[in-house]
């Protein structure tokens, strides 16, 4: 089943994420690959995470869509101007890659390459346009694209007049055009949360049929967030980045914008022992799935290198 399926069908839809190395030694990343196979509905391939130089996220979705494991290319406007952005997304369509999360994308001087420019030509909603711009059969700046439409000749005047055009063109032609579906990211525990909905109408009205959101560990937030957005219309899923101590929970609450760890979770991961730190990271994975199941169409699992832990806290919340 693809995402454009399960996103459309009546259970809850889950989705995982891998990170490319910075080199050519995958073998982990097929691996954690491999153990969502089954477990989730697609499996997103960052890009450049954190503005760390990783190898190309789109050879690594042509390798899990070889696989057979279903993958969502995130795109991030940072590195790429336009026409390097629209290049890759047709060049995604060639191989039947059609899920593309849009994203702007972390600040190159976070990176390890702080002496780069960032390109930033386009954000999310300008690369939403150009997405579905390309599924209409044009770039974005107006150009046909090749084969998408049909150059049909004009007949001759009757009455002997020269004509200025001797053809026109029909279409676009549907299945000459590349077919995505376009998704976006949103922070919903951002204080305050308008800006956020503003941003969200618009990722939506450039084309965006699906959201994955930023770290969620507050149930009470996310439904107020859910409540102000429900006027979108698209299928959200929450997003959990996992756990794996107190002080990377301290860490995200003092660096990732709009990300909040409760006081109560921090607590748990401080007193659990090395040996049960997986566990408790688990099954407070599996709570919050369970807490936020009735307020959004799924949920992301972010799960940075511990795919089997996120598999189990699948498992563990009971929900699919």
């Amino acid at each position: 089943m693809s995402l454009r399926e399960a996103l459309a069908g009546e259970a809850l839809v889950f989705t995982g994420e891998v990170g490319p190395p910075k080199g050519i030694d995958c073998d982990e990343v097929w691996e954690e690959a491999e153990d969502f196979r089954d477990k989730v509905a697609a499996v997103n391939v960052t890009d450049n995470q954190s503005s760390v130089m990783r190898i190309s996220g789109l050879a690594a979705c042509i390798k899990l869509k070889q696989m057979g494991i279903e993958p969502v290319l995130q795109l991030v406007c940072r590195d790429r101007n336009r026409l390097a952005l629209q290049s890759e997304l047709l060049g995604a369509a060639i191989w039947g890659i059609e899920n593309v999360l849009a994203l702007t994308g972390d600040h190159i001087a976070l990176g390890d390459h702080p002496q780069g420019r960032p390109v930033h030509d386009l954000d999310s909603v300008t690369l939403l346009q150009a997405v579905t711009a390309l599924m209409n059969g044009r770039d974005l700046a107006g150009n046909r694209l090749d084969g998408a439409w049909k150059r049909v000749r004009l007949p001759k005047p009757k009455d002997g007049s020269k004509q200025k055009r001797k053809f026109k063109y029909e279409g676009p032609i549907p299945e000459k055009c590349p077919t995505y579906l376009p998704g976006a990211v949103v922070t919903p525990c951002a204080e305050p949360v308008e800006p956020q909905i503003l941003k969200l109408e618009k990722k939506v009205a450039a084309g965006a049929k699906f959201i994955q959101t930023q770290a969620v560990y507050e149930p009470a937030a996310l439904e107020r967030f859910m409540k102000a957005a429900e006027h979108v219309g698209v299928p959200i899923l929450a997003g959990i980045v996992m756990l794996k101590s107190a002080g990377m929970a301290r860490f995200m609450n003092g660096n990732v914008a709009g990300v909040s760890v409760p006081d109560h979770l921090i607590q748990r991961l401080a007193d659990a022992s090395k040996e049960d730190l997986q566990k408790v990271s688990i099954d407070i994975t599996a709570e919050l799935m369970r807490d936020m199941a009735g307020m959004c169409k799924g949920f992301h699992l972010m799960p940075l290198g511990w795919s089997k832990p996120a598999v189990e806290a699948i498992e563990a919340a009971g929900l699919s």
